[in-house]
């Protein structure tokens, strides 16, 4: 299985690891770098050289209750980081919902955009039709702002397939192409801990047609729950359920702590090539 990533051809025979760039002052996970770009260039080649297969850099935060951030900030805090990672080697998604800072992201140099709203916003679809950058259709209940406000599902798993799979068929019916698509279930967004946690437990239906399917649970709510861990002290169990994941199917990881995931994932393989 390939999946086209702008100019990249990424082989899927192996989990591949995305690393995270947040360049937001307040991300959940307690690593933005809004108004750092320096810092930001540093953590994004330290995780290539960890080993990141990729990385996903987000300039608005999408955390439960967070504000929307205007397209001239956020376009101001991404655009100085993508221009420093040209011809940094691996593909460079960009995590926006925004058709402006869709297309201005793909001028500097974006392989992938990975929108939360699934290109369901008004302009979104057009502004990536025509390029050859992948795209990641991610399931949300609602929006940022109030996604956590009592979610409600009667099968969590059927309710994301369904979605997903409505949306795969409109883009495909825009013109563009499966080996463009991954396809992400959208652990915490509009999802209770159970609801998480029967998605993680039945990852194996979430696949479409063969498409790929990301995992990003890494550091998140779900996790202090279940561990009673804070934010900063969940690299275990972030580390564990990428493995979960994987064993159910996921081809795609995105996480904070690159380097740990590629020796837990390192060691799967060697077990699984006996």
């Amino acid at each position: 299985m390939l999946l086209r990533c702008g100019d990249f051809q990424l082989t899927l025979a192996r989990p591949l690891v995305m690393g995270i760039v947040n360049l937001t002052p307040d991300s959940f996970s307690g690593d933005g770098l809004a108004g750092d770009a320096a810092r930001a260039i540093v953590r994004a080649h330290r995780q290539i050289e960890e080993g990141a297969d990729l990385l996903d850099i987000g300039a608005e935060s999408s955390r439960p209750g967070a504000i929307p951030t205007t397209v001239e900030e956020e376009l101001s805090r991404l655009l100085p980081v993508l221009d420093a990672l040209d011809g940094c080697g691996v593909p460079i998604s960009v995590d926006t919902y925004k058709p402006e800072v869709m297309r201005a992201a793909l001028l500097h140099g974006a392989s992938m955009i990975n929108d939360i709203y699934a290109l369901r916003r008004p302009g979104a679809l057009a502004a990536v039709v025509d390029s050859n950058c992948a795209i990641c259709l991610m399931h949300m209940r609602g929006e940022p702002l109030t996604m956590q406000e009592s979610p409600v599902y009667t099968d969590v798993v059927a309710e994301v397939l369904n979605f997903l799979h409505s949306r795969v068929t409109q883009v495909r019916t825009a013109g563009i192409a499966s080996d463009r698509l991954v396809l992400d279930p959208g652990f915490g967004f509009g999802k209770t801990l159970q609801h998480n946690l029967e998605l993680l437990r039945r990852f194996a239906e979430l696949p479409l047609a063969g498409l790929p399917v990301l995992a990003g649970i890494s550091r998140k709510s779900m996790l202090g729950a279940i561990t009673a861990r804070a934010v900063g002290d969940r690299l275990a169990a972030s580390v564990a359920a990428a493995l979960l994941a994987v064993q159910r199917g996921a081809r795609l990881l995105r996480v904070h702590d690159v380097a740990q995931t590629r020796d837990a994932l390192a060691i799967w393989q060697a077990v699984e090539d006996q």
